[in-house]
């Protein structure tokens, strides 16, 4: 109070300004130079309309880049977080390198999506679950708080026309490599069929293409470099809470849960062992029908189970003695339990495959299942000690290790071969299923004998009728044309080879396309 009037305290600093304050205005050309390699490796390797090898070598590319702008910054950071940053970087890489593989709509898109969560972890850095959340919120974040530190280098005192004069020179140097391959190409046509094959086709989609990746590039370099020069203080993030429940109010509801959870197993395990007889008996259904009707029940409770673990761990109150044994009993039966309950998912979905063919989303769906599982065996494992802290980024680290391992697998091949087999077995095929697969699946669909192959090859053919530029190399394509020249261009039908395909399988009413 001064004078009579009021004077309001100052606003105090707020979170950013107190755990992340970004790092000090500095100069030099190796961010830009990082930036530029980001901006130019996405714009002329990432084919994006398709997978290709490019995603790797475009990655890869930005990856060097951010490197060498930071390697300072990052040799200040303990040894095995060091490790562990490049660890999520090579994951990022991994990830990106089956688009070289695969073409699985589905696979690709996880793996991508993988590949940018491994990357702000290799950036941001986070042990547990809300760090790790932060972590991927935190890349757009800093793309535009880290713009100003950026734009700064590029206005060094040491040296102000350097922007400009390397910007000159990339200008030269594509306006030289136009006129004189269009020169060299119309002089010779071998030389213009190489060039072809390297250089792409020029066109306004391409440039737009290429100014979205080449914005892309330089954002995720800005963030990177911003971010590895002076890292958040994760701490306060990962800072245990201060709210907490007394066993009166956590016990009797996690106790409740658990005798359900055990009732439910008990009539489980009377179903894995007796089999299709019981359900006959009991439910009323075919075992196929029983296995599908419950999945994704199961699927929803394994992941609130979880939810009401993580939920237990971080609030209920274990200071005495007897609150953490309770604790400690409760969440390890719930979570035995639990383990039961997945093995009964997998059985389910398992039992229906067999019975009405495999698919590749079912296969992923089952790793899924497969992952939470372990999960719950983590758990357990960490509630012998009340060590846990470790769980989150292992889940990662295993959600990762799936990925690749449905890579390995191939699954919509797999799923392919498996519905050959039936088809064998049974005389049922699931023909408008197999011919929206993708190149991964054209040398076991070349296998079939016709009029069935005719069907399941038709839309993959006109796929891969142009041939890809060499950034879009992908292996699975490749295997693909192999296959279709071997069995020659009458193995592939169009849609009147469709219109008789639900003979071939169960009941349907589907339109032809």
């Amino acid at each position: 109070m001064s004078g009579g009037f009021y004077r309001p305290a100052p606003p105090g600093p707020s979170w950013f300004q107190r755990h992340w304050p970004g790092p000090k205005p500095t100069r030099g050309r190796a961010v830009p130079a990082a930036v530029l390699a980001g901006a130019l490796g996405l714009a002329f390797f990432v084919p994006l309309s398709r997978t290709g090898i490019g995603w790797f070598l475009g990655w890869l590319a930005l990856t060097v880049g951010v490197v060498v702008a930071v390697r300072r910054p990052v040799a200040d950071l303990p040894r095995t977080e060091r490790w562990v940053r490049a660890g999520w970087a090579a994951a990022a890489l991994a990830l990106l390198a089956v688009l070289a593989f695969r073409n699985a709509w589905w696979l690709v898109t996880f793996c991508v999506l993988g590949a940018l969560g491994c990357a702000a972890l290799a950036v941001v850095g986070g042990r547990g679950v809300r760090s790790i959340l932060f972590s991927v919120v935190a890349g757009p974040v800093a793309a535009v708080r880290g713009q100003p530190w950026v734009r700064a280098h590029f206005r060094s005192n040491a040296d102000p026309g350097l922007v400009r004069r390397v910007v000159g020179s990339v200008a030269a140097t594509v306006a030289a490599l136009i006129v004189f391959g269009a020169l060299l190409a119309s002089a010779d046509g071998a030389f213009s069929v190489v060039l072809g094959a390297v250089v792409p086709e020029v066109s306004i989609g391409t440039v737009f293409r290429w100014i979205f990746l080449a914005t892309v590039g330089a954002l995720c370099v800005v963030a990177a470099v911003w971010t590895l020069a002076a890292p958040p203080d994760l701490s306060s993030v990962d800072r245990p809470t201060r709210r907490s429940f007394g066993m009166v109010e956590w016990a009797p509801v996690i106790t409740a849960v658990t005798l359900l959870f055990a009732g439910f197993v008990a009539v489980q395990f009377t179903v894995l062992f007796g089999g299709q007889r019981h359900v006959l008996r009991t439910a009323g259904l075919s075992y196929a029908e029983y296995a599908r009707s419950g999945f994704w029940q199961l699927v929803a409770v394994t992941l609130l189970t979880l939810a009401v673990l993580g939920g237990v761990a971080r609030w209920a109150r274990r200071e005495s003695r007897a609150e953490r044994i309770v604790l400690r009993v409760l969440l390890g039966a719930l979570s035995a339990l639990s383990v039961v309950i997945v093995i009964s998912a997998l059985s389910r979905m398992y039992t229906y495959q067999k019975v009405y063919s495999f698919t590749g989303e079912r296969i992923f769906v089952m790793a899924f299942e497969l992952l939470l599982g372990t999960v719950f065996l983590m758990i357990l494992v960490a509630g012998l000690r009340w060590k846990g802290g470790w769980i989150p980024r292992a889940t990662v680290a295993l959600a990762v290790v799936m990925l690749l391992s449905l890579a390995v697998l191939n699954p919509e091949d797999y799923a392919a071969s498996r519905n050959i087999a039936r088809y064998q077995t049974t005389g049922k095929i699931d023909a408008w299923y197999l011919r929206a697969l993708s190149a991964d699946a054209t040398p076991a669909l070349a296998e079939l004998p016709d009029p069935v192959r005719r069907c399941t090859l038709s839309w993959i053919a006109d796929d891969l009728d142009e041939p890809d530029p060499w950034y879009a190399w992908n292996l699975g394509r490749v295997r693909a044309r192999q296959a279709l020249e071997r069995v020659g261009p009458s193995a592939v039908g169009g849609p009147s080879d469709c219109k008789a395909a639900d003979q071939f399988d169960l009941p349907k009413t589907r339109r032809p396309r």
